[in-house]
């Protein structure tokens, strides 16, 4: 049985100087060996991951990371990772190991709350000393809670365990479906599943995994065909369908056999929504109408893979909104984690469904972009928009449409 996916699971990072004991920590919570401890500072490098149960809360994954005071080149690079680390973090913990409060751990905290991160503070080594009394008095006027804890001794580990219970995030713990609100319990949904050459052999993609299980879990039901079959399938229905969701790449051909009384959106559209901000992307996709020519778009992947053949990141939309704008851009690429810090050069953000992250490092992203002042949008919202369907495929979510219809009807504004 496969392990749940980091889209249902909270990310725990583990934050803090070089030899304040994080990994330690995630030993303690863990339970067993999962990174190397020594004294020696600076022995945690890249990132480590660690799955786990953490009940009742449920499927978490924890992240330990390098001292954000390492020093050196090589530092340099562990402070990097150690900074991608806190934009897919959904609860930080903070671990103090010699009992006093400096600015890393000051620049930690004003990084967490500026995102609205809910955050523990651990005092380790405990066994050695209490916390300073400048340290209690700079958390206490923040009103910032903490735990004392050795992880050498085992101590505190059950109240650590509580505050990160009770410190979780409730749109975590009470985070709505994928697609439950559009389908009803005893309703069906049609999801059209194009085979191509990128669909992964004898299994389907995690959107589309996701989505059946969603259906399950509220008690609906759900057909899954291919575009060519889709109009039979329909066809054949007693009573038409909730709701069709399809694959982006098949919009117009799903879109031509879906009968206009039916609600029409695709995978992507989806998790715009359960992934990130479906409104502000749906204001990022309307920035297409301000490309020309020569501007420059930056596509963003979650995904590491190698594109092949007919890639809808590296061939698709390039040529889509290539043909929509009336002429070539500057297309960049990047993948997984590494994204650039400078946006400015960039008219738009083109980003893939993060499915396979958590909901955090999405908005994560949203937030940079908007400090930037970079409109971010998604595949499936470039896909609609530059393909003339927006309007269809924002259908079933009243609020976004809304939000497209008032600002495209604006003098000046074009509209697909």
């Amino acid at each position: 049985m496969r392990p749940a996916p980091k889209t249902y699971r909270l990310h725990i990072g583990i934050f803090g100087r070089r030899n304040a004991g994080k990994s330690s920590i995630l030993n303690a919570l863990a339970g067993q060996s999962v990174s190397i401890v020594s004294e020696v500072a600076g022995t945690t490098t890249d990132p480590v991951e660690k799955p786990m149960e953490l009940l009742p809360l449920g499927p978490v994954q924890f992240i330990d990371t390098a001292g954000i005071d390492d020093t050196g080149a090589l530092g340099t690079e562990r402070i990097e990772r150690t900074r991608q680390a806190t934009e897919r973090t959904d609860l930080a913990v903070i671990v103090v190991g010699d009992g006093h409060w400096t600015p890393f751990e000051q620049q930690l905290s004003d990084g967490f709350r500026q995102r609205q991160v809910p955050l523990v503070v651990v005092f380790n080594k405990s066994d050695l000393g209490d916390p300073s009394t400048e340290a209690r008095q700079t958390l206490e006027s923040a009103k910032q809670d903490f735990v004392n804890v050795s992880a050498l001794k085992g101590t505190g580990i059950g109240a650590l365990r509580q505050a990160l219970l009770q410190t979780a995030p409730q749109d975590f713990v009470n985070r709505p479906g994928i697609l439950t609100d559009l389908v009803p319990p005893g309703e069906c949904a049609v999801l059209v599943v194009p085979i191509d050459k990128e669909a992964p052999k004898g299994r389907l993609i995690m959107p589309q995994v996701q989505s059946i299980r969603d259906l399950l879990d509220n008690d609906s039901f759900c057909l899954v065909t291919k575009e060519r079959e889709l109009r039979r399938t329909l066809d054949r229905l007693k009573v038409p369908p909730a709701l069709v969701v399809t694959d982006s790449q098949a919009f117009l051909k799903v879109a031509a056999d879906t009968p206009a009384s039916i609600p029409l959106t695709s995978f992507s559209i989806l998790f715009a929504r359960f992934q990130g901000d479906l409104t502000e992307m749906v204001r990022g996709a309307m920035a297409i109408d301000t490309l020309k020519p020569g501007d420059s778009v930056l596509i963003a992947e979650a995904c590491t893979h190698h594109p092949i053949g007919e890639d809808i990141g590296t061939v698709k939309i390039p040529r889509w909104l290539t043909q929509y704008v009336g002429g070539a851009l500057k297309v960049e690429h990047t993948r997984g984690h590494d994204f650039p810090e400078d946006l400015s050069p960039y008219r738009l953000v083109i980003h893939c469904g993060a499915c396979m992250w958590n909901r955090r490092e999405m908005l994560s992203r949203l937030l940079q972009c908007r400090q930037a002042g970079v409109p971010l949008t998604n595949y499936g919202l470039t896909i609609a928009y530059s393909l003339g369907i927006f309007e269809r495929a924002l259908g079933p979510f009243p609020a976004a449409l809304d939000v497209y219809r008032n600002t495209a009807h604006k003098p000046g504004a074009r509209h697909p």
